[in-house]
């Protein structure tokens, strides 16, 4: 096992938890025997997602847009420890700035808040593990570790960046056990539409060329179950050594390498690739290495999934719930 008994039967609130990276926190806390509270505005998406995912927890109703929601949250669960998934701003349709204010920063606030307040439990690991981003560091040069001074360009980037250093400041307080993992390029099963790996399977499963844009961004693409596995191993550490950690695999793929990788496991014909069809992005984030030794350090581990290994493992589990589905709707005739 993973993490022995670590999270066993102890309360774990997942906020966010029917989106992308918050259902895979929630299916590895499942895995792990955890006593799993799932947040959600709509119960009906987390009970949708729970027979593909494997969710098995209780689900509370609530709109974290609203003040003082996740303070109520806090004082009627009573976590042991708290996964911050909630975020707005990564979906090129989520444009709202007051919105990301809200959700990326006033929430954090307001978790940091109401966790310092709850009575004292004997959990020996993290009160919260917050999910922040790699928009946070922005334009800046060079090799991006945690000390780099980060330059946030986008309303997302500015918002997550506060939300961070929110946590920080309530780290070197003292006044909680936190730690904010900086995530980059996650894929795998539950990506949004639009995205780059959901737009190849797509293409895999159609004919005609996709449209690409040329491919010279580099990302380090990280497989989202060894980000899950990370955040859940962050949250047993039993101080915060360091309130930030990049959470990656510390390598830099081109994005026109995924895209042939992707092109070679889902057998698309290379010639069906238009790179350069589409325009790059002008917030599109252009980085060098991320430096992962602070994560290694803390945990004696790093992700693992090779790219070949995460987009076979992305198509096998996609096939699988579709298979599932299916057979449902002829069992249910």
């Amino acid at each position: 096992m993973r993490y022995p008994d670590g999270y066993r039967k102890r309360r774990a609130l997942v906020l966010g938890a029917s989106g992308f990276i918050g259902r895979w926190v929630a299916r590895e806390l499942t895995a792990a025997g955890a006593d799993l509270v799932l947040a959600a505005r709509d119960p009906h998406a987390i009970a949708a997602l729970a027979p593909g995912y494997g969710l098995r927890g209780n689900t509370h109703q609530v709109d974290l847009e609203q003040p003082g929601a996740a303070r109520r949250l806090i004082a009627a669960v009573r976590p042991d420890i708290v996964f911050n998934l909630a975020g707005y701003g990564v979906d090129r349709s989520e444009r709202l700035a007051a919105r990301a204010r809200r959700i990326n920063t006033e929430l954090v606030e307001e978790l940091l808040s109401a966790l310092a307040k709850r009575p004292e439990t004997d959990w020996p690991g993290l009160a919260l593990v917050h999910a922040g981003s790699a928009l946070e560091y922005g334009e800046v040069g060079g090799n991006l570790d945690e000390a780099t001074h980060p330059n946030p360009t986008t309303d997302y980037g500015r918002t997550k960046l506060a939300g961070t250093q929110l946590v920080v400041r309530a780290v070197a307080e003292g006044s909680l056990a936190a730690v904010t993992a900086r995530l980059f390029t996650v894929y795998g099963p539950g990506e949004p539409e639009g995205r780059l790996l959901p737009t190849l399977l797509q293409g895999a499963a159609s004919d005609g060329s996709i449209p690409l844009t040329a491919g010279a961004q580099q990302r380090d693409f990280t497989f989202v179950a060894d980000v899950a596995e990370g955040l859940l191993r962050l949250g047993l550490l039993p101080e915060p050594t360091y309130s930030v950690v990049n959470l990656a695999t510390g390598k830099l793929c081109q994005v026109k390498d995924f895209v042939l990788e992707a092109a070679r496991v889902l057998r698309i014909d290379s010639n069906r690739l238009g790179f350069g069809v589409l325009p790059s992005r002008p917030d599109d984030m252009r980085h060098s290495e991320v430096h992962t030794a602070r994560l290694h350090g803390l945990l004696r581990w790093g992700p693992s999934t090779d790219l070949e290994g995460g987009i076979r493992a992305t198509a096998e589990f996609l096939r699988r719930m579709s298979g599932e589905a299916a057979k449902g709707g002829r069992d249910g005739v």
